[in-house]
């Protein structure tokens, strides 16, 4: 996969426009006075467009943000134009300095859009003409606005979505290092949220990295199907002009440019991937943040938030708030969202274009930008995060937490499990009826004895383990450096910022 652009920017628009190519008419430019209300489609209209439809229609006020991704697809599109001679040199010239000085414009805050502004590409469109004059009504030349937003919206999964796979990687190697850093600490392992079995600190993190490996995964593998050019397949069918849709692609840094031109400007796959893949992270998040959220409190005691990543009260002065991980877990929902509305209105259009397909902005941009805010919090939490590793030791050395081990020993002494289990079982029940402590009953029992006391020992279950990818301190040992070795695969792909 072509990276392509990298960061958090806008796209990159380049620098300015080289001298002499821009004509300088106080920022109006060749353009009539009056071409300045008009639409892209107003020849075919006898009435210009009534101010309800434009309200209901437009789509700058969010889509702005592939500003630069618009200029980057125009030039490459440029470039293309002139390389089959539907362009002079000197009118891809003076077209492409018109995009550097409005790439200028969007950047310094100076861009002036208009209420005819339909859109991010209408209004770049529309100020170049203005720059460079009736040469400028050339940009558009055997493009769609099916294809350009199509275009323009993989450029922005391709970039944004590096830029979330990094945020993803920085969490999971804090994981891994807090992991490290804990060493023979353990605590509690809970089902149905009970005491169930005790496993290592290293354990119970090393379960978040490798949901966020496997998110990671995924994201990877949607960028890599996304990266496809649908530049040169117009408004559906192609074009009667000798476009280069495969110098386009490779100008852009595209793996491949599409095979069907009525699925390139329809497929919005890619977003409902990426909602997807940013909802089930956000889940995961969800679910870490939950366990700070118990963690945290004054009834569990395992785990202490600096002061920098906390929140306090208004009203209550002692409080000490943890509202990353509230958010994070409140913000699933919101992504869980995104995605079944965005597939709900997929499911009923024909082929090929239809403006229902503006409607993949918005959530495709409030997810990216949830889930790389989340990561990045997240991080900052646990990066600081104290754990209170005495607190779970108390916690886990209760005697009963022990009863599974206890049946595996009779397991290995050859009592059937199902005999096992039911037996220890029924020492619980009594330790718990009776109030007497399940090692005083276990030294009592005439098929048990005092023989059997060392399995309540503090961390002694732990230490018996023995099975593969589980809470014993040779198979955790061995899981970090798998997670170690996939930090090291994921950053080979990733890299750093350019």
């Amino acid at each position: 996969m072509n990276e392509g652009g990298r960061g958090r920017d806008t796209g990159g628009t380049g620098g300015g426009a080289p001298g002499g190519l821009i004509r300088d008419t106080g920022g109006i430019g060749g353009g009539a006075p009056d071409d300045r209300g008009r639409t892209l489609w107003h020849g075919r209209f006898r009435e210009g467009p009534a101010e309800a439809l434009l309200a209901f229609t437009t789509s700058l006020h969010f889509d702005r943000r592939l500003a630069g991704d618009d200029i980057t697809g125009s030039r490459a599109h440029v470039q293309m134009l002139a390389k089959v001679g539907l362009l002079t040199g000197d009118e891809a010239a003076m077209i492409a300095a018109a995009l550097d000085r409005v790439g200028v414009e969007i950047e310094t805050g100076s861009f002036e859009s208009l209420p005819s502004d339909e859109d991010i590409h209408t209004a770049i469109e529309r100020r170049v003409t203005e720059l460079a004059g009736v040469v400028g009504g050339k940009l558009h030349t055997g493009r769609s606005r099916n294809d350009q937003v199509a275009l323009d919206l993989r450029l922005y999964v391709r970039r944004e979505g590096l830029f979330l796979s990094r945020c993803m990687l920085a969490l999971a190697a804090t994981l891994v290092r807090r992991a490290r850093e804990a060493g023979d600490a353990y605590l509690p392992g809970y089902t149905h949220l009970q005491r169930a079995q005790n496993v290592l600190l290293s354990h119970h993190l090393l379960a978040h990295f490798w949901a966020l490996d496997r998110d990671l995964d995924r994201l990877l593998a949607a960028l890599e199907r996304a990266d496809v050019s649908p530049l040169g397949a117009g408004a559906l069918g192609g074009s009667s002009l000798p476009l280069d849709p495969d110098h386009v692609a490779s100008a852009l840094g595209f793996g491949r440019r599409f095979q069907n031109s009525l699925d390139a400007v329809s497929d919005r796959d890619f977003v409902a991937e990426m909602l997807f893949v940013c909802a089930l992270s956000q889940v995961h998040l969800s679910r870490m943040g939950e366990e700070v959220v118990l963690w945290s409190t004054e009834e569990f005691g395992f785990l202490h938030l600096a002061d920098e990543y906390s929140t306090g009260s208004s009203m209550l002065p002692h409080k000490k708030n943890p509202d990353i991980a509230e958010l994070a877990r409140g913000k699933a929902g919101r992504l869980i969202g995104h995605l079944t509305g965005f597939l709900a209105t997929l499911k009923g259009l024909p082929l090929a274009y239809n403006r229902d397909l503006q409607e993949d902005k918005e959530p495709l941009f409030d997810a990216f930008d949830t889930l790389s805010l989340a990561l990045l919090a997240l991080d900052g939490l646990l990066s600081t995060a104290t754990f209170d590793v005495e607190r779970m030791r108390l916690a886990a050395d209760e005697p009963i937490v022990a009863a599974t081990d206890l049946a595996e020993d009779l397991v290995r002494r050859g009592t059937p499990f199902r005999e096992a289990h039911a037996a220890v079982g029924a020492l619980a029940r009594q330790s718990i009826e009776r109030g007497i402590p399940i090692e005083e009953l276990v030294m009592t029992e005439p098929d048990l004895g005092p023989d059997l006391l060392g399995i309540f020992e503090p961390g002694a279950s732990l230490r018996n383990r023995r099975s593969a990818g589980g809470s014993g301190p040779l198979a955790v040992r061995e899981q970090l450096e798998q997670a170690a070795a996939r930090l090291t695969h994921w950053g080979g792909i990733l890299g750093g910022d350019d």
